[in-house]
């Protein structure tokens, strides 16, 4: 799926990284959601990297990339920690600065990279995501029946754990398959890598454990920063499906002008997508991100 691109190791903190690398232009880090990897952005690479750099990770946790056992407080978890991985990544590849285009849970380790790191992160662009804390202060009856695995994941080990590895494709079929165009944005190549990464037993924990994390740490760090006035500084670019729970159940475009600088424009609209946008409509985000970059 990614012919011509470079697949290499390289060790963040505390966790090995495995990345794919193509193209040539200004650098691109692409990040995935769940219960995905870096193959989620197969339909779009090819054609980017005429233009771009890519660098396509798989976050910890996640695909070929390490996945230590999660720590007590799920600090190991952390979208912190998981950040830190990414900039490590871009720095031994040598690019100190950097465009982030993230979907789902990726977008959550763009977040928090761009506040953490803010001299790193030139442009950001994010797909079918409202912020994490925004999201669990705001959760509603028909956000928690339909984003059902948020509150799943993040029951203690090895419930969610045991149950997923007991009927992975059915689960992976009921997560990636809810929304109205059910499997048909994944190709066949997509999907058989999926249900490998969800029947490896290490591979659900770590997916547990950023959800944990996500619940628990991620939100003291998300409060510690609107206490303090951190916000993204640079331009944001936010785009989600409009077929999807993130449209009917929140405002993503008056969610992030929230947690952004002032002094940095936020754009954004609904797409003619569900949530999986980048295999549902690549075209479509293909010119998204080469007009925004």
């Amino acid at each position: 799926m990614f012919e011509g691109f470079i697949s290499r190791d390289i060790m963040g903190s505390g966790a090995g990284i495995h990345v794919v690398t193509g193209g040539s232009g200004p650098p691109l880090l692409l990040l995935h959601g769940y219960p995905q990897s870096h193959v989620m952005w197969h339909k779009v690479a090819p054609q980017l990297a005429q233009d771009f750099t890519l660098v396509l990770p798989d976050l910890r946790g996640y695909g070929a990339s390490d996945k230590p056992k999660g720590a007590v407080d799920h600090s190991n978890y952390s979208k912190r920690v998981m950040a830190q991985d990414m900039v490590d990544v871009m720095d031994a590849l040598g690019f100190g600065q950097f465009g982030i285009a993230a979907h789902d849970r990726g977008g959550r380790v763009a977040h928090r990279l761009a506040v953490d790191h803010p001299h790193c992160v030139n442009k950001l662009m994010l797909l079918d995501i409202s912020p994490t804390l925004t999201m669990y202060e705001h959760t509603s009856m028909e956000f928690a029946r339909a984003y059902w695995w948020w509150f799943f994941l993040i029951q203690p080990a090895p419930f969610p754990e045991t149950l997923i590895c007991a009927q992975p494709e059915l689960y992976l079929k009921k997560k990636i398959g809810y929304g109205t165009a059910g499997l048909a944005p994944f190709t066949d190549e997509a999907y058989a890598a999926y249900l490998r990464h969800i029947s490896d037993a290490s591979t659900v924990h770590g997916m547990c454990e950023d959800y944990r994390a996500a619940a628990s740490i991620d939100l003291e760090h998300d409060r510690a920063d609107r206490d303090a006035g951190r916000r993204i500084k640079c331009p944001l670019h936010v785009i989600w499906g409009e077929h999807g729970v993130v449209q009917r159940c929140f405002k993503p475009l008056e969610d992030w002008r929230k947690v952004t600088d002032e002094r940095f424009a936020v754009t954004g609209y609904p797409v003619p997508s569900g949530h999986y946008i980048a295999e549902q409509i690549p075209e479509r985000t293909i010119g998204e991100i080469t007009q925004f970059f």
